[in-house]
């Protein structure tokens, strides 16, 4: 129930808390209690005790993992800003809801329970912060980086402290007979704190240094054992000196180290066990102690509101106004008071003390809790509602003025070579593809300049004579000189466990220690190649937007996404001899597996022509794609790499094919062709692909109709993204963009090309001309008869999807019943129609698809 209740307030992006808190109380009286015999059936008095012990057991875990989250590193950097916003909402709170106690004592006891007791477990009630919800909420809503995320995160850490320590205090007052008693229980308390954080720590970490646990930054079997002996003889500790057992676990947590990753490893070994079958037993005990029933007329609703009303104010007015007088803005003002007043889990654990000592009815009890979810909800709409992205100021980030001035970025990319590129890396699985390109990109030395590669076998509408573009020492000097730079964005999932917040407090050491970009920074060294690295734990669904950030703070001129392809499936006899990866046509190449169009084991589209297949993977990167290509603020390049080939020579040499048809997607991946042509071990093959009879302007419905076609009848994977295609042409911007086609396509082609930079380049390049009624059958067909011999293929391709010249999908459709393939709607939408139909006929060579920036 807790599962499917934390989907559900997961997509409206509520805290896993509430979920929680919420199936408990569906399990106590207020809900299906008030089924006959359902709590005696289920929750029968004699299971109560293991269910109280088994529960306790696992809110202890629970709490050690809580104790690991909390940096006191934090807290030391930003002592100055926290510290005001700490104290405000304690003092303020605490006042407050020691006021508040009054009445309610008045009113809802019947003046048993000890008026001290219970006016120091409301006020605790009232001014404690759920430090574990609000890493959580910051965590969800990309927070961290922020000022106000790390200021907020400080002042939790104070809060909670100062929290656990009343806490502490009202168990030992509630336990002990006398004041002098409870005097001794707090003295051994701090007593039993100083141990763990010195020489309990000194030990463990000594330890876990002589295990080798702490270099490899995973915990052994006996580091393991160590660890949970020690967090449970500190629970039994705190708990027989008269303080309860979580605080021992608490202090457990503290003690772990982090560094090298060794506090993640820690967590990832406990957090399902404990999250997932013990924490949620502790609240189903405490749903069975709500009972919304007895809140039955309107005094108590009236109390209700008041205590909701008094416990936010005083957060949020307290920590508001400190934030402010200590120079925030209004608006992250706001969000500091709306984040501290957020309860939780610790506020539920002061409540239940508070119940098992008698101190708090049921009713109370009741009330307490509904405060607490109205409190939790309502943190994260009112922080977005505060403090919206366009307004967040980055801790430590430089302004956008200083950026630009830095790493400007030209007005023309197009007509430049590009010199700083961003990579998004999610998996380590796409590394090959990343340093294929990487290489590809490589920069000629200016000591040993490589002699042009030219096929004087060649037959060419227009070439280009090595004696044209000779380049002299100066020129090369030049393009050597322009170091490519890399951005290199590490991406991280953030989930609902424990693991993925305690990483994303620690991105900015795990951006040091992360194996992919160390991978990466080596490599681009190697390559002579400046590599910047990054690292962002965030969510799914938000993966495009922090690239789209991303891009723009680094100023970067194109983003390079890599695509892996998936394990090839098992063949388990029931296949069809005849399926999509067989080459059917006649008119294609011979079928030899060293042939470019000869079908491959798998691509990254498989799912996407197979009907049988599951598709909810490629769905999912397919709507990430579409996305990072209609949000980014740069230039796009998705690379698909298809590996080795099996007969590998150390010296086999690249060779790249670009159909031009024309487009701004083609005029980038034209002038994106030249700049890699300046790496002396790369040639390429530029066509430019024109249809017969196609001497004037189509209508400007013909592509609008084509695509509506192509929705209706093509399988389509549903999803709510919208199809990326930006805004119907008209006659004069058809024919601006055919101009700018032929101009560019002058530039490069003429013998007097004004471009210095590139003459090594052109002089590698061979461009010729194809005039089909069938373009892309031809395209195929050129790649088979002439280019299966030229080093490893690589295919550049516009993206096409705005500005296109003329439609293929009719011959796209014939090419998959020649092929035997099944065309879904999400493949040409990813990759555009040329680059599609190397897809369909399981062309062996990798794959480019460019788009230009809007």
């Amino acid at each position: 129930m807790t599962q499917l209740l934390a989907l559900v307030f997961g997509r409206i992006r509520q805290p896993r808390v509430i979920a929680e808190v919420i199936g408990g109380v569906l399990l106590g009286p207020s809900v299906m209690g008030r089924i006959p015999k359902f709590t005696a059936t289920i929750f029968p008095d004699a299971s109560m005790v293991g269910l109280n012990l088994t529960a306790n057991v696992g809110l202890v875990l629970f709490l050690f993992i809580v104790g690991m989250e909390v940096d006191m590193g934090v807290v030391r950097r930003n002592a100055k800003a926290s510290t005001a916003i700490s104290i405000a909402g304690l003092v303020v709170p605490l006042g407050l809801g020691a006021a508040l106690a009054v009445p309610i004592y008045h009113e809802f006891t019947d003046g048993t329970a000890n008026f001290g007791y219970f006016v120091l477990f409301v006020a605790v009630a009232v001014g404690i912060t759920a430090f574990p919800v609000l890493c959580r909420i910051l965590t969800e809503l990309q927070l961290l980086d922020t000022t106000v995320g790390v200021v907020v995160l400080s002042a939790g850490v104070g809060n909670d402290v100062v929290g656990w320590i009343l806490l502490a205090l009202s168990v030992a007052l509630i336990n002990a007979s006398s004041g002098l008693t409870a005097l001794w229980v707090l003295l051994t308390g701090v007593g039993f704190v100083l141990f763990m954080c010195m020489p309990v720590r000194w030990a463990y970490r000594w330890l876990a240094r002589k295990s080798g646990s702490l270099e490899a930054g995973s915990p052994s079997a006996m580091m393991m054992t160590v660890t949970i002996l020690m967090v449970l003889v500190s629970g039994f500790f705190t708990d027989i000196i008269g303080i309860h057992a979580i605080f021992g676990g608490f202090l457990a947590g503290l003690v772990i180290p982090h560094e090298n990753g060794f506090a993640i490893a820690l967590v990832e070994k406990l957090e399902d066990l404990v999250v997932i079958l013990l924490l949620p037993i502790y609240f189903a005990l405490s749903g069975l102690r709500t009972n919304l029933g007895l809140l039955n007329n309107g005094v108590t609703w009236g109390y209700v509101v008041l205590i909701c009303v008094v416990a936010f104010f005083s957060k949020f007015l307290g920590c508001s106004i400190a934030a402010k007088l200590s120079g925030f803005n209004l608006r992250e003002s706001g969000a500091i008071g709306t984040l501290m007043s957020c309860k939780g889990l610790v506020e539920l654990i002061v409540l239940n003390v508070g119940f098992q000592a008698k101190i708090l009815d049921t009713r109370t009890f009741s009330m307490f809790v509904l405060h607490a979810l109205i409190l939790t909800f309502m943190t994260t709409p009112l922080t977005l509602l505060f403090y919206p992205s366009k307004y967040r100021a980055r801790a430590g980030a430089p302004t956008g003025t200083e950026a630009g001035s830095v790493f400007p970025v030209k007005a023309d990319l197009h007509d430049a070579l590009k010199s700083r590129f961003s990579v998004i890396v999610d998996r380590v699985e796409q590394l090959p593809a990343v340093m294929t390109l990487m290489q590809l990109l490589r920069s000629p030395s200016p000591q040993s300049p490589a002699p042009p590669v030219i096929d004087e076998k060649a037959s060419l509408e227009h070439s280009i004579s090595p004696q044209s573009l000779a380049h002299d020492s100066q020129t090369t000097a030049l393009v050597a000189n322009r170091r490519i730079s890399l951005d290199a964005l590490r991406l991280i999932e953030l989930t609902n466990r424990a693991s993925a917040v305690l990483r994303s407090q620690e991105a900015e050491t795990l951006v040091h220690s992360d194996t992919i970009l160390a991978v990466l920074k080596t490599f681009g060294y190697l390559n002579g190649m400046d590599v910047s690295t990054a690292l962002a734990v965030v969510g799914a669904d938000d993966f495009p937007v922090h690239v789209a950030q991303h891009v723009r703070e680094a100023a970067s001129q194109m983003v390079i996404l890599p695509w892996v392809s998936p394990a090839p499936p098992v063949d388990d006899g029931t296949a069809s001899t005849t399926g999509h990866g067989e080459q059917t046509t006649t008119d294609g190449p011979s079928g030899s597996s060293d042939s470019p169009v000869t079908p491959s084991s798998s691509t990254p589209f498989d799912a996407l022509f197979q009907q049988k297949r599951d598709r909810s993977a490629i769905g999912g990167q397919a709507h990430y794609i579409r996305r990072v290509f209609a949000d980014a603020p740069a230039d796009v390049a998705l690379f698909w790499d298809r590996g080795l080939p099996q007969a590998f020579e150390s010296d086999a040499q690249y060779h790249l094919f670009l159909p031009f048809f024309g487009g701004p997607d083609d005029r980038l991946a034209l002038s994106f062709v030249a700049q890699l042509c300046l790496n002396p071990a790369v040639s390429a093959t530029v066509t430019r692909m024109r249809r017969a009879g196609d001497d004037t302007l189509s209508p400007l419905n013909s592509i609008d109709q084509a695509k509506a076609q192509h929705l209706l009848h093509s399988e389509t994977i549903h999803t709510v993204f919208p199809d990326t295609v930006y805004g119907a042409q008209n006659t004069q911007t058809r024919m601006a963009s055919e101009t700018a086609d032929n101009l560019a396509w002058a530039r490069y082609t003429s013998s007097a090309a004004g471009v210095p930079e590139l003459a090594p380049a052109l002089s590698r390049i061979h461009f010729t001309e194809e005039v089909s009624n069938t373009p892309l059958h031809a395209m195929l067909d050129l790649v088979a008869r002439s280019l299966g011999s030229r080093g490893r293929l690589v295919v550049v391709a516009g993206r096409s999807r705005r500005m296109a010249t003329e439609s293929h999908f009719e011959e796209l459709r014939q090419l998959c019943v020649e092929h035997n393939a099944s065309l879904g709607s999400e493949l040409p939408k990813i990759l555009g129609e040329v680059a599609s139909a190397f897809v369909v006929t399981g062309a062996n060579a990798s794959i480019a698809v460019v788009q230009a920036a809007r």
